[in-house]
């Protein structure tokens, strides 16, 4: 990636003893290698973001190709999308819908509690 060799490697290592000495260079390296394994990682978070971005555009045009046909005669591809993109509404909306139940259940619950404790 960088093309550096043996010699170069050597010389980096010589001038980083000679500079910061042998107490202080043991934890240079290790800040450097949490610096550049940071960076690494940051840029495969992105890369991954910028994947998922990309799919999800891919999903709304084959949709709307599929709204633009009336969703009649649609190549397998565009069924697929359809069909994972109604999946992925199902599942967005299904927590709401457990929330809403739970709601209602505690808000009976308690309504239950005060009576009894009226009485």
């Amino acid at each position: 990636m960088f093309d550096i060799g043996f010699w170069e490697l050597l010389l980096i290592a010589i001038v980083g003893l000679l500079v910061l000495g042998p107490e202080r260079l043991p934890s240079a390296l290790r800040s450097a290698q949490r610096t550049f394994s940071g960076i690494r990682s940051y840029g495969q978070r992105m890369q991954n973001e910028l994947d998922h971005e990309l799919r999800i555009k891919e999903l709304h045009e084959n949709l709307k190709k599929a709204e633009a046909r009336d969703f009649s005669d649609l190549s397998p591809e565009l069924q697929r999308s359809i069909v994972e993109l109604q999946s992925a509404a199902d599942s967005v909306q299904r927590p709401y819908q457990r929330t809403d139940d739970e709601a209602s259940t505690c808000s009976d619950d308690s309504t239950d509690g005060k009576r009894g404790s009226d009485v």
